[in-house]
């Protein structure tokens, strides 16, 4: 008895195991409601809401021209900045060889749009003057050296300060921030005057010497001490290439002893500087650590703009607009018709061959549904991500790929009934060479869905999203929700006894199956015993059918009515014995 109770066991484990997944979840997006500001509907893309579109024209020396090289470059990491921020779905092209336009969904905080319009290029400069201090371990309060009265006419190297002249000392006391024109590409070579993004302070600063285009990585993290305990310190990593190691190295080796403000290196970006740490070591591995006033947000913000601020070509904001849905709610609405209208086909076609077994694949649906609606909405509001019209086409297209495994175990369990089984170990056998098959087919939808979301951009990303989720959630449910309820329903009279309207009515599956492994004959009527076994054959496998033609049988013995004592049985017995005649006789006469 209590092995037999062992599937109904496992079964109710499993069916635990998705509750909690449900309570999870639903415990995720309450908090997120109650405390981040969360919705219970998932965001939607530029397609179907609308958004902000904001156009970029490139900012050339002279009379230069942008290479479409260039432009490619800028379009690639303008859209690694906006997916660092977390919007998704954003749309960046190319208008007229030489503008960019950045669409995004919805309304973008200041932070995401600062990402976007800071476009100029990225350079590390020396500080040779400095007014206030700035907040990351620039110079002491008010320190401002005095320039040489005579200028050497060649400065030694870019931190000499032989380069401030008395205009450019003039200029620089009488300096405005607000003056700043960030369309003007300032000279590599020669000095400039800047300040600060927030106007704090403002600096005289030497020729460039790293550019952000040798700085191949920045990240945020907690400072370690060098037992790997943490200090509760933000920080900044830089990784620089081979030749910005070398240019960094060289940086460091000179501005490490000076007096401040001179032993301070600008990272300036849009001509601004966005901080000015001082070196307080020399750094010839490539490696370099920014501290200072961070915290785990600033920090990665100023990672984002490190690493995605070297772009080719510097860029001014020429419009910024709102933009209406491309599609809008009416194509909202007749995709989830559409939808609904595929629902509705797998549901009909469920009920009409699988009869009450067809309500299990109704309520499987119902199941993934649900998670897959929770999941999407906790990945909107967590992690930015914005439903399109393509990501409901993924969606729409689950509702086949799951019913397609409720299909797949189904028949295995009739094709164990027809191999004379009882209901609970069809169940179990099916089961297991139903599982086999679901992830096979699954494992391919998924990879599919990997490599299309890694060699695709925009929109087509987010139908390769929907399609992976879903991939996975019809796993789950099929494992945790299907297979258990088939273990539960084999122990009820309805489905065990294969009733007419259960889908698994003996007479329909080409067998004689009346549960608990009871087998009994059919009554012979004509017609419907010739229809029975005429559906036996056709569902016969290729090895029975093989092994059916080898003995000489095209029918399954299960369906041959047994012989009932009469005289026509003992004719044919007696035809049977006058058949092996011949071979006695013969068998005489030698």
């Amino acid at each position: 008895m209590a092995k037999s109770n062992t599937p109904v066991r496992k079964a109710r484990r499993a069916l635990i195991g998705l509750a909690a997944i449900f309570v999870v979840l639903i415990g995720l997006n309450t908090a997120g409601a109650l405390f981040a500001g969360w919705n219970w509907t998932p965001k939607l893309a530029l397609d179907l809401e609308g958004g902000t579109e904001i156009r970029l024209a490139p900012v050339v020396e002279g009379d230069g021209e942008v290479s479409s090289e260039q432009l490619s470059q800028a379009v690639s990491i303008i859209r690694q900045r906006i997916d660092a921020a977390g919007v998704s779905e954003s749309e960046i092209t190319t208008e007229g060889g030489s503008n960019i336009v950045v669409s995004i969904p919805g309304q973008p905080d200041e932070q995401t749009l600062e990402r976007i319009e800071a476009s100029a290029k990225l350079d590390f400069r020396p500080v040779l003057l400095a007014g206030t201090p700035a907040t990351s371990e620039v110079g002491a309060e008010g320190t401002t050296p005095t320039p040489d009265a005579t200028p050497a006419p060649e400065p030694t190297d870019p931190s000499d300060l032989s380069q401030v002249t008395p205009a450019l000392q003039t200029a620089y006391d009488n300096f405005d921030c607000a003056s700043i024109d960030e369309t003007v590409v300032p000279p590599a070579d020669e000095p400039f005057l800047t300040c600060e993004v927030d106007s704090s302070a403002k600096y005289l600063l030497g020729p460039v010497e790293v550019t952000g285009e040798n700085l191949s990585d920045a990240t945020s993290g907690v400072v370690t001490t060098s037992t790997g305990a943490s200090t509760g310190t933000w920080a900044v990593n830089l990784q620089f290439d081979g030749k910005g190691t070398e240019e960094f190295a060289a940086v460091t080796t000179r501005l490490t002893g000076l007096e401040s403000p001179r032993n301070q290196f600008a990272v300036v970006v849009d001509n601004k500087v966005i901080i000015a740490p001082a070196s307080n070591a020399v750094i010839t591995d490539g490696r370099a650590q920014i501290t200072g006033s961070f915290d785990q947000e600033t920090s990665k913000s100023l990672a984002d703009q490190l690493k995605y601020g070297a772009l080719p070509i510097s860029f001014t904001v020429q419009s910024s607009d709102t933009i209406s849905a491309t599609l809008g709610s009416e194509q909202l609405r007749s995709g989830l018709i559409a939808g609904a209208i595929g629902l509705l086909l797998v549901v009909v076609y469920s009920l009409f061959q699988y009869r009450t077994l067809g309500l299990v694949t109704v309520a499987s649906l119902v199941v993934a549904a649900a998670i897959t609606y929770l999941v999407i909405t906790i990945l909107s509001w967590r992690e930015g991500y914005r439903l399109s019209l393509a990501g409901v086409a993924g969606l729409i297209v689950a509702i086949g790929i799951t019913a397609d495994s409720f299909i797949v175990y189904f028949e295995r369990i009739r094709d164990e009934l027809r191999d004379g089984r009882g209901l609970e170990g069809a169940v179990e056998s099916g089961w297991k060479r139903a599982l086999r098959t679901i992830l096979a087919s699954d494992t391919v939808n998924f990879l599919a869905a990997i490599v299309l979301f890694v060699v695709a951009i925009g929109n087509v990303r987010g139908f390769a999203l929907t399609l992976g989720i879903t991939t996975i959630i019809d796993i789950i449910v099929v494992t945790l929700f299907t297979h258990p309820v088939l273990q539960l329903l084999a122990k009820t009279r309805f489905f065990s006894e294969g009733h007419r309207a259960s889908g698994l009515d003996p007479k329909a599956l080409g067998a004689v199956y009346r549960g608990r492994a009871v087998f009994k004959a059919p009554t012979v009527v004509a017609g419907k015993t010739a229809a029975s076994r005429g559906e036996a054959v056709r569902r016969q496998t290729i090895a029975e059918r093989k092994a059916a033609e080898s003995s000489g049988s095209t029918t399954t013995a299960t369906l041959e009515p047994p012989a009932t004592p009469s005289s026509d049985s003992t004719s044919s017995s007696t035809g049977s014995t006058s058949a092996r005649k011949p071979s006695n006789s013969k068998k005489g006469k030698r």
